[in-house]
């Protein structure tokens, strides 16, 4: 075979191997649902609708969620057909490789690998600053330079964020622990989150004032669609419960509902928020850092306040959770095909966890945590994510071509075959377009250091290339 011809090889799937990963098969579709409404509504729920309002959609914001939320759930049907049909770890980078080959997987997996990593030093960064809050409402406050990167605004003698550096090391020493336990504690978190939300919601909707909603729609279509880009950030998260696919009991039944289902109840929660927090404040007023919080002391209802502070860490802790999760296994599947380290796919003989790693993953995402600023981030994630769904909704369309893959009964088929996918796909294309020329520039040189690395160690590290050049002899 050419050596041309091996960046495109694809992956070999055999059903008889859908059960013999090592992982431990402990999760079913309530925990997968949790994981998924706890890895989307987080930092995201109580942040971006203030900005999106503020700098984009105005009292809009609402709608911006509904496009976001949309184009998610055009993306959401595609993931589900492929996690039905590939039960594997891996998410996009798997259902990728096994449709479009090894390079073009390669590409996705890497830039993923930047969403898992941003997202998590991002949410650690909020998690920091909202804890911060608690602290000093006791009195307790953290030293200058350890309360914030160097070249974060309004924190001239910031240094170094000690808080989401610390935070992001304890949720690393939670997942080594074990997965069902992970889970567990995620679950009573994402209840706890959700009550405060709806507590929330339930204060604030008493305040109202119609006049907040006009003008409607102050920076036309084009601010509209700006948001629904901004959005996305929040959304991110449900593409994180497919890594899970080998430790599902009943990955056919479950991951669909598990996908799908977290998907819908952050979209109501999400939509809800936007349209009380623009109506109680004018949306001029919350481009702030923490718009729930101020948004109560504006009607005067602080007793509030400390509670929803409290529920936005508790929700942020259930994000950085799932996307560690979900970061570890990406590398777990990707090592395990060869294009990364051995390290990466060693499972703790106790636990059946990739303990190294989680900790490899865990210590560099707490490093950008700790020194670089939120605003550096945050939309780096978006592109990362916007790719990848880009990527597995056109991947159905070869999905469903597949010679192997057609024998296999999937449990669930994206609807409206093949426009839906085609739909999604260019959906995904225009929102990352929306995208600021810097995060395109950064993308590019994140994808560029990846090509890099597949040519220096990928290419000649690949486990089933290795096959082929045996099958050459």
């Amino acid at each position: 075979m050419k050596e041309s011809r091996r960046l495109l090889v694809k992956k070999p799937v055999n059903p008889a191997n859908f059960n013999k990963s090592g992982l431990a098969k402990t999760l079913n579709a309530f925990s997968l649902t949790m994981m998924g409404v706890g890895a989307i509504v987080g930092s995201g729920i109580f942040i971006t609708p203030g900005i999106i309002a503020a700098k984009y959609a105005g009292p809009a914001a609402m709608l911006s969620f509904v496009i976001a939320a949309a184009v998610c759930s055009l993306a959401a049907l595609c993931y589900a057909e492929f996690a039905s049909t590939i039960p594997l770890a891996g998410s996009a980078y798997t259902y990728v490789y096994t449709v479009f080959g090894e390079f073009l997987a390669w590409i996705l997996g890497w830039s993923l690998i930047s969403e898992y990593l941003f997202a998590v030093s991002s949410v650690a960064v909020s998690w920091s600053s909202y804890f911060q809050n608690l602290l000093s409402g006791f009195g307790i406050k953290i030293p200058a330079f350890w309360s914030a990167a160097a070249g974060t605004a309004g924190a001239p003698h910031a240094g170094f964020n000690i808080i989401a550096f610390i935070v992001v090391l304890a949720i690393s020493l939670l997942l080594v622990g074990g997965v069902q336990e992970s889970t567990r504690v995620n679950s009573i978190m994402v209840i706890v989150k959700i009550l405060v939300i709806v507590l929330f919601i339930a204060v604030a909707i008493f305040f109202i004032r119609p006049a907040n909603f006009h003008p409607f729609m102050p920076h036309g279509v084009h601010g509209l669609v700006k948001g629904a880009s901004l959005a996305f950030y929040a959304y991110i998260g449900f593409d994180a419960v497919s890594t899970a696919s080998e430790e599902v009991k009943n990955p056919k039944h479950d991951m669909p509902i598990g996908i799908i289902g977290s998907l819908v109840v952050a979209s109501i929660l999400y939509v809800a928020m936007a349209a009380v927090l623009v109506g109680v404040v004018h949306y001029t007023k919350l481009n702030v850092g923490d718009p729930v919080a101020y948004a109560l002391a504006v009607i005067h209802q602080n007793w509030a306040a400390g509670i929803v502070s409290l529920g936005a860490v508790v929700g942020m802790t259930t994000v950085l959770i799932v996307m560690l999760y979900g970061g570890t296994r990406l590398l777990f599947a990707i090592s395990r095909d060869g294009l990364l380290p051995k390290a990466f796919r060693t499972l703790s003989p106790r636990t059946k966890v990739p303990v190294q790693s989680t900790w490899i993953f865990g210590i560099i995402a707490s490093i950008f945590a700790a020194v670089i600023p939120l605003d550096k981030i945050a939309e780096l994630v978006n592109i990362g994510t916007l790719f990848a769904f880009a990527m597995v909704s056109i991947g159905v369309v070869f999905l469903r071509k597949h010679e192997t893959l057609q024998q296999i009964n999937s449990s669930f088929k994206v609807p409206f075959y093949p426009v839906l996918p085609v739909v999604s796909f260019l959906a995904c294309i225009y929102l990352m377009i929306n995208l600021q020329v810097f995060t395109w520039h950064m993308f590019a040189i994140w994808i560029t250091i990846g090509i890099i690395i597949y040519f220096l160690y990928s290419y000649r590290h690949s486990r089933i290339r290795a096959n082929l050049r045996e099958n050459d002899k």
